[in-house]
C-alpha cells in the first residue's frame, strides 16, 4: 500500500478551503485542513472533511442518466447524451427561437472556475437571453443596492485591521460568508476581539457569531431597515457623520436625513423591540471607530425590504467614509484577477433595473442582480410566444432550494427538455430527461479564481489580503466512470450543434474598468481544464505560473499598492438619497406594525419564521451523509422554551406551521437563543414529495410556506422567504 499526503481546494461550498488530502493507492482516504496554507491555517469544515466518502458514496452517479419509458433512469455514455440533447435542443430552437432555452446557474457552479463562463459562452453563442442564477433567491439586494448607491472605486475598508464591524443577518462562522473572510473566520474574529474589536450584529437569534459580539441586537425578523435607519437618524443627528467626505463624495445627504427622521430610537424599539440605549450605543459605537465596516447576510434579503437593508448599509458606511482613502494601503489589489485600479472616487454607476430582457412574469426586466428567478417558473408555464421549454441547470437543485415548491415542481414538470448536472440523482434530478454526471473536487484542477473575484464585488466578500492557489488534479475518476467536467458539456454541446464559442477571459462582472475581449475557443481540439484557466488570468496581476509555484497557497503582498487621487473634475459621487429607496423607506415609517410577536399577539399569525445556516449542511447537500446529518437528519422547527411553555408544546414533539400560503409540519426543539416569537428553521430540507410521514427523517419544505406571486420585491423578485408570519398548533 502506497501512502503520499496532496493539497488541494476543498470545493464543497463557496469557501475555496485549503486541505491536505492524504491518499492511498492514489485514492483519498481523510482530508484534513493545510496548516501551511497562509490564510487558511489548517482550518477544515465538517462538510470538507467528507470529501473522500462524497467521492464514493453510494448515491453518486458514476455515469450520465437518462431518463427511460415508466421513469425509470438508464446509464447513457456522455457523448450519445450531448449528441440526443444537442439535437432537441436545435429542434426546439428552430422552431420557437432562443428565448425557449433557459440557463439555471445554482450554488455549485460556482466553485469550478471555467463553469460559469462557458455557460455563459454557450447562451452567448445560441444568443439565449434567458439565464437567471442563485443570486435573486440568495442576496439579491446586494447588487442593486450597490447599482443605486454607486461603488467605490478604491474599495472598502476591511475586516482586518478594523475597529468596529456591523453584521446584520449574518453569521459567518457558519455561512462562511458576509463579512468576517471566510478563510476561517473563527480564528480571524477570534483575534479581532483580542485586538479589541467591537463587533455588532442584528439578528432575532444570538447566533455563533452574536455569542462572540461586543453588542448584540436581537431585533425581531424583519426590521432591519428600521434598525438601520435608526442608527442613521442617529449618527446624522449628533453629527457623528464625516462631513467632509460627503461633501465631497456623495449626494442625496438631505433626503436621506429626511427620510430617517421618523425612525427615533423610541419608534424603533418599539417596532423593532431594541431598547433605545442599545441603538444609542451600536450608532456611536460605529460611528466613532476609525474604521471598520458593515454587512448585510442572506435573511435580511429573504425577508421583506432586503434590497433597503443593503442600501442603508452602504450609506451607514459612507456616511462614515469607511471607504479607502488617498494614500491608504490597497489589502488585495489582485492576484489571478487584473490589478486594482484603486482610485479614491466613486465608480460611476450602472442602471440597477429596468434594462435588458422584459420577461413576460410580472413585468420583471433584467437587473444588477440578474434576471428575477421568480419568474421562471411562470415563464416556462404560461402559453404563447416566448415560452422557456428547456432548462440546463448547472449546479442547482431547484426542487428543494427554490421557493414556491408546488410551482416549481410543477414548472419542471411541464418543460420539453430539462438537463441537470449534478453529482447523484437529486430531488430536481428526479424530474430531468437527461442527469449528467460531473466530476468531484478531488478529480480536476483548482483555483481561487472565484472567491478573489468576489473581492471585487462587495463590502466583505472574497478575499482581504492577495491570496491566491492552484492545484493540480488529486485523484483518478474511478475505474469504468464516464464522467466530465461541467465546462466539457457546454463544450461539447457547442460542438455538436456546431457553434463557435467565445470565453471571457475572466469574471468581467468584477472588472468595473474596461472588460477583456472574450478569446474564441479551437471547437476542433478540446482544451485542457489547465489551458482554460491560463486562458482566463490572461490578465492576471501576478502569473499563473508564479502562483503554482507555491501549492500551499501564497499571498502576494503589494506593499507599493496605494490608492490613488480622485481624478481631476471627476462628478461622480456616491449616492445616499436615491429615488426607490427614500420612497420604501417612507412607506415603512407609514406602515402599522405588530405590538407583539408570539403568544403576546393577537394576530392570526402571530409567530415569524426565518432562515437559519447548519454548520454541517450545505444548501441541500450533507443530510445523504450520516456524519453530517448528525444530530438531525431533518430540519428542526427551534423556538424558545418561553413559546413551548405558554403553548403546552414539549420538545420532539410535532407542530402544524402554516402561512397564508401554505402549511408544513415541524419538529419542535429547545433554542433559547431565539427570541420569543421566532420559530428558527433551515431551508432545502423535506425531499421533493415533502412526506410528512418521513419528516421526522427528511424534514420540510420551507419554501412551501411562500409563493412566488405573492409578497415578492417588484426588481428582484425575491419573495417573502424569511420573517414569515405563520401560525403554530400542536399535531397529536
Amino acid at each position: 500500500m502506497s501512502s503520499q499526503s496532496k493539497q488541494a481546494l476543498c470545493r464543497f461550498c463557496h469557501a475555496l478551503c485549503g486541505i491536505q488530502v492524504q491518499m492511498e493507492d492514489g485514492f483519498a482516504v481523510k482530508v484534513v485542513g493545510d496548516k501551511h496554507n497562509p490564510i487558511y491555517q489548517g482550518y477544515s469544515c465538517p462538510k470538507g472533511r467528507e470529501l473522500p466518502y462524497q467521492h464514493r458514496h453510494p448515491e453518486r452517479l458514476l455515469t450520465s442518466v437518462e431518463r427511460l419509458e415508466g421513469g425509470r433512469f438508464g446509464s447513457i455514455p456522455f457523448e450519445r447524451a450531448s449528441a440526443e440533447i444537442a439535437k432537441r435542443l436545435q429542434v426546439l430552437i428552430d422552431r420557437y427561437g432562443p428565448r425557449c432555452v433557459a440557463l439555471y446557474s445554482g450554488t455549485h457552479s460556482f466553485p469550478y472556475t471555467a463553469s460559469q463562463p462557458m455557460a455563459t459562452a454557450f447562451m452567448d453563442a445560441i444568443a439565449g437571453p434567458m439565464r437567471f442564477t442563485s443570486n435573486t433567491i440568495d442576496k439579491p439586494g446586494k447588487a442593486i443596492a450597490m447599482a443605486l448607491h454607486g461603488n467605490w472605486a478604491a474599495g472598502a475598508q476591511v475586516f482586518e485591521n478594523a475597529d468596529t464591524w456591523l453584521l446584520v443577518g449574518s453569521n459567518p462562522l457558519v455561512s462562511k460568508t458576509g463579512g468576517i473572510p471566510n478563510s476561517n473566520p473563527a480564528l480571524r474574529l477570534h483575534r479581532a476581539n483580542n485586538r479589541g474589536l467591537k463587533l455588532i450584529v442584528i439578528d432575532p437569534r444570538r447566533t455563533e457569531t452574536a455569542k462572540r459580539a461586543y453588542l448584540h441586537l436581537q431585533a425581531r425578523p424583519g426590521e432591519d431597515p428600521t434598525i438601520l435607519a435608526g442608527m442613521i437618524h442617529i449618527i446624522i443627528g449628533e453629527s457623528l457623520y464625516d462631513s467632509d467626505f460627503v461633501r465631497e463624495n456623495v449626494q442625496g445627504f438631505e433626503d436621506l436625513r429626511q427620510a430617517v427622521d421618523a425612525f427615533t430610537p423610541s419608534y424603533v424599539e418599539a417596532r423593532a423591540g431594541i431598547p433605545a440605549p442599545q441603538l444609542l450605543e451600536a450608532a456611536r459605537v460605529f460611528a466613532s471607530a476609525e474604521r471598520g465596516c458593515a454587512s448585510v447576510g442572506t435573511g435580511p434579503n429573504m425577508a421583506p425590504h432586503g434590497t433597503l437593508s443593503e442600501y442603508l448599509s452602504l450609506a451607514l458606511i459612507t456616511l462614515c467614509a469607511r471607504w479607502l482613502q488617498q494614500g491608504d494601503r490597497v489589502p488585495n489589489s489582485g492576484v489571478l484577477m487584473p490589478r486594482r485600479n484603486a482610485k479614491a472616487q466613486a465608480n460611476p454607476r450602472s442602471p440597477a433595473f429596468g434594462y435588458g430582457e422584459q420577461l413576460r412574469a410580472r413585468s420583471f426586466t433584467d437587473a444588477a442582480c440578474g434576471l428575477p428567478l421568480n419568474a421562471l417558473p411562470d415563464e416556462i408555464l404560461m402559453p404563447g410566444d416566448g415560452k422557456v421549454r428547456a432548462l440546463i441547470n448547472l449546479g442547482g437543485n431547484p426542487v428543494a432550494a427554490w421557493p414556491d415548491q408546488d410551482k416549481t415542481v410543477e414548472a419542471l414538470q411541464a418543460l420539453d427538455l430539462h438537463i441537470t448536472l449534478d453529482w447523484r440523482l437529486s430531488e430536481t434530478g428526479q424530474l430531468a430527461d437527461y442527469v449528467i454526471a460531473p466530476k468531484l473536487s478531488l478529480e480536476r484542477p483548482g483555483l481561487t479564481l472565484p472567491n478573489e473575484s468576489l473581492s471585487f464585488l462587495g463590502v466583505g466578500f472574497g478575499y482581504p489580503e492577495p491570496y491566491a492557489q492552484c492545484v493540480p488534479t488529486v485523484q483518478e475518476v474511478p475505474a469504468g466512470s464516464d464522467l466530465i467536467e461541467e465546462w466539457e458539456f457546454f463544450y461539447q454541446l457547442a460542438r455538436d450543434m456546431a457553434l463557435q464559442l467565445k470565453l471571457q477571459t475572466c469574471y468581467p462582472w468584477a472588472v468595473p474598468d474596461q472588460k477583456p475581449d472574450p478569446v474564441a475557443l479551437d471547437m476542433r481540439c478540446k482544451p485542457t481544464t489547465e489551458e482554460l484557466h491560463r486562458m482566463m488570468t490572461a490578465q492576471a496581476h501576478v502569473s499563473l505560473e508564479e502562483v503554482q509555484r507555491h501549492p500551499h497557497g501564497f499571498i502576494f503582498d503589494d506593499p507599493d499598492a496605494r490608492v490613488a487621487a480622485k481624478d481631476e473634475d471627476w462628478s461622480w459621487r456616491l449616492d445616499v438619497g436615491a429615488e426607490s429607496m427614500i420612497e420604501e423607506l417612507q412607506k415603512i415609517g407609514e406602515e402599522s406594525f405588530p405590538p407583539a410577536l408570539g403568544c403576546n399577539s393577537e394576530s392570526s399569525r402571530p409567530f415569524r419564521l426565518t432562515s437559519r445556516r447548519l454548520d454541517r449542511i450545505y444548501n441541500s447537500n450533507g443530510m445523504q451523509f450520516k456524519k453530517l446529518s448528525r444530530p438531525y437528519s431533518y430540519n428542526p422547527a427551534f423556538m424558545n422554551s418561553r413559546d413551548l411553555d405558554a403553548l403546552q408544546l414539549s420538545p420532539g414533539g410535532l407542530i402544524r406551521i402554516s402561512s397564508r400560503h401554505g402549511s408544513i409540519l415541524g419538529v419542535i426543539e429547545i433554542d433559547d437563543d431565539v427570541l420569543p416569537g421566532v420559530i428558527s428553521m433551515s431551508h432545502c430540507f423535506g425531499g421533493a414529495a415533502n412526506d410528512e410521514s418521513r419528516v421526522r427523517e427528511i424534514g420540510s419544505n420551507t419554501g412551501l410556506l411562500c409563493r412566488f406571486e405573492s409578497e415578492y420585491d417588484a426588481v428582484t423578485g425575491m419573495p417573502r422567504m424569511s420573517a414569515i408570519p405563520v401560525a403554530v398548533h400542536s399535531v397529536t
